[in-house]
């Protein structure tokens, strides 16, 4: 089995659109949240979400690439622009057909459908627009990316729900591991911000109308994100050889089904993946510095996996920082996972935890160390990544310094 390193990173995210600016707000315990600027405010009863700043699309594609492409596939190939020009790898001389491009998604292209929907029913349209379909499959992005670096290996997108990103990093980390693919381009992407999205979720009932407080009592649920993570992975000997910077390596990955409800969370199901990562890393409790927690701002996810960490961790468990930075960058669903690992590797090398920002009052449910609203310094060698997402998939990264 080889030991497989991150050498590549892009982010573009509501705590900023590369790895310096996340590292700057995650250290300053900043938020990416506040009132939606994309979406219209009439009809509208929650207002805020966390969306990327400073993008202009007309910046970095051209109207014909525009033209073929919705925004959740724009920000995962701005965010794999950058992460292959960091790892410094070009895909050829056959290295693209041993390179994979796995990405998660939750929903794909939510602004085209939503688009299209307008269109026909509201507009009274008869017909869509021809690029419809191509703009909205949720293999898009995807997709674009394997177009943008002329990769021709293994390719497919990874949908489910907010376990997405870990679930597609995970398989790649596999696949290059058992050699199946010397290097992969892998993450997660979403972008959500359209009048449709909102009032869905909103009738779920499980988002806050002012910020998200995750594990804080009086918590009053989630904040909806956009943004995308993109990284690359190859062998370490691979990596050595050619003298790239590491970046991080992944150890482990783990997965469950809660196989119980398609909403509520399950402590036995986010336990055993948490324990089936540890297990694949070949780690002890007491080997984990920092638990980067699913940590939505719901009352049931955050109380369910405080219970799940204290299964798996015992007297370990309070021992472990665990943060939400979901509190700062929202929940970008199918693209969680992805801004979470980004947002882990960038505190490492940081040398510091990033904080669990909004918390106001330690709830009973909730009793581990959640960093509360000021990052820590810490060197952190060992983390882990959670994700815990509707239908009871769960996925569980370890990353190592």
């Amino acid at each position: 089995m080889n030991r497989v390193v991150i050498t590549g990173m892009g982010i573009v995210s509501p705590l900023g659109n590369n790895a310096d600016e996340m590292r700057e707000s995650l250290a300053k315990g900043a938020s990416g949240i506040g009132p939606i600027q994309s979406v219209p405010h009439d009809g509208l009863l929650i207002k805020i979400g966390a969306e990327v700043k400073n993008y202009d699309p007309a910046a970095h594609f051209t109207d014909k690439q525009l033209g073929l492409m919705d925004r959740c596939a724009q920000l995962a190939v701005l965010a794999s622009r950058q992460a292959v020009a960091q790892s410094g790898l070009a895909f050829r001389d056959g290295l693209g057909v041993k390179t994979a491009t796995i990405i998660g998604a939750g929903v794909g292209g939510m602004q085209t459908l939503d688009e299209s929907f307008h269109r026909i029913y509201a507009e009274g349209a008869r017909r869509a627009h021809p690029l419809t379909v191509p703009k909205l499959m949720i293999s898009a992005a995807m997709s674009h990316i394997t177009m943008e670096h002329g990769i021709t290996g293994p390719s497919f997108t990874v949908a489910s729900a907010c376990a997405s990103s870990n679930h597609a990093i995970g398989l790649a980390y596999q696949m290059v591991r058992s050699g199946m693919v010397e290097a992969a381009v892998t993450g997660g992407t979403e972008a959500i911000f359209c009048y449709g999205s909102f009032k869905a979720w909103e009738a779920l009932r499980v988002m806050a109308p002012d910020t998200c407080r995750p594990f804080s009592k009086g918590r009053a649920g989630m904040v909806l994100a956009e943004g995308a993570g993109i990284f690359v992975l190859e062998t370490l000997e691979r990596a050595q050889a050619r003298g790239a910077e590491i970046l991080g390596e992944i150890i482990g990955f783990g997965m469950s089904s809660d196989a119980a409800d398609i909403v509520l969370p399950s402590v036995s199901g986010a336990g055993a993946a948490i324990q089936a990562c540890l297990d694949d890393a070949g780690l002890n409790p007491g080997d984990v510095d920092y638990i980067n927690a699913h940590g939505t701002g719901t009352y049931a996810n955050d109380a369910t996996e405080t219970k799940a960490i204290h299964a798996v961790f015992g007297e370990a468990a309070k021992k472990i920082p665990v943060s939400s930075t979901k509190s700062m960058h929202g929940h970008a669903l199918g693209g969680a996972g992805a801004l979470e690992l980004a947002a882990t590797l960038v505190a490492m090398q940081g040398g510091f935890i990033p904080p669990t920002a909004n918390y106001q009052e330690p709830d009973p449910a909730c009793d581990l160390d959640y960093v509360p609203n000021t990052a820590r310094d810490a060197k952190v060698k060992v983390a882990i990544s959670n994700s815990f997402a509707f239908g009871g998939h769960n996925a569980v990264l370890a990353i190592k310094r």
